[in-house]
């Protein structure tokens, strides 16, 4: 894989948080989804008075990019902002992680946690969502 654009992507990232509607939680969270061919497609969490409709930010921007046409991804940032203003690592819930494998290769699609452009961690799916369920089990071998 290429040495992936990580400052771009955190700044891209972090760009969704004015976008999150959040007033409930009070919890903005942004994601930056880059594409196999370079594009980057961003989301940010969207809460529901019922909760249950709510989408978060990774689901969003990948998404957007299905809906476009994309299926290679490589890598996706994920930022938050608390009621604070504050910024922590924040890895995807589990329902975001199980649309990533249905997209996403588990060892070599990136998960970027950062908390600013200088301090974040990079992990695969594979190590976020080991043993998951992806389309591989419903193939017709």
């Amino acid at each position: 894989m290429n040495k992936l654009p990580i400052p771009e992507m955190i700044r891209r990232a972090f760009s969704a948080l004015p976008f999150a509607y959040a007033p409930y939680s009070h919890f903005k969270v942004g994601a930056a989804l880059l594409t196999e061919d370079g594009e980057v497609y961003t989301g940010c969490n969207i809460e529901n008075a019922a909760f249950g409709p709510g989408n978060c930010a990774e689901r969003t921007a990948i998404f957007k990019a299905v809906s476009e046409g994309k299926r290679d991804f490589l890598a996706i940032c994920i930022v938050n902002e608390n009621r604070d203003g504050g910024h922590d690592f924040c890895p995807p819930c589990g329902v975001c992680r199980q649309v990533m494998a249905e997209f996403c290769d588990p060892e070599t699609f990136q998960i970027i946690l950062a908390k600013s452009p200088e301090y974040y961690k990079i992990y695969t799916l594979a190590e976020l969502f080991p043993e998951g369920f992806g389309p591989g089990y419903l193939k017709n071998e």
